[in-house]
């Protein structure tokens, strides 16, 4: 390798990682505000796996608004819907109703 070569691979790199960390940066702030509401989410809009452990990934709830079932939503977003930050028993009356 010369030495223009090296060059370029380092001012490369210092580029891309710079670039992610101004990315990151933000995504980490918004995710920051958010909470695990369990009980507002509709069947298939979970966030990731659920309390009973019947599944681990995004998007496979099978029932609306499931105690153990959760979505990120702001503390105020989730009280508002009458979510709980905590897993519970049934389904969120408030939602469904």
């Amino acid at each position: 390798m010369n030495a223009t070569f090296k060059s370029l691979s380092v001012v490369a790199a210092l580029a891309g990682a710079v670039g992610m960390a101004a990315t990151l940066g933000p995504v980490e702030a918004v995710a920051a505000d958010k909470v695990k509401c369990y009980g507002i989410a509709k069947a298939g809009q979970n966030d990731c796996a659920n309390k009973a452990g019947t599944h681990s990934c995004a998007g496979q709830s099978t029932v609306d608004y499931s105690g153990g079932e959760w979505k990120l939503a702001t503390k105020a977003e989730c009280e508002e819907k009458g979510g709980q930050e905590q897993a519970f028993d049934g389904v969120n009356e408030k939602m469904k109703g």
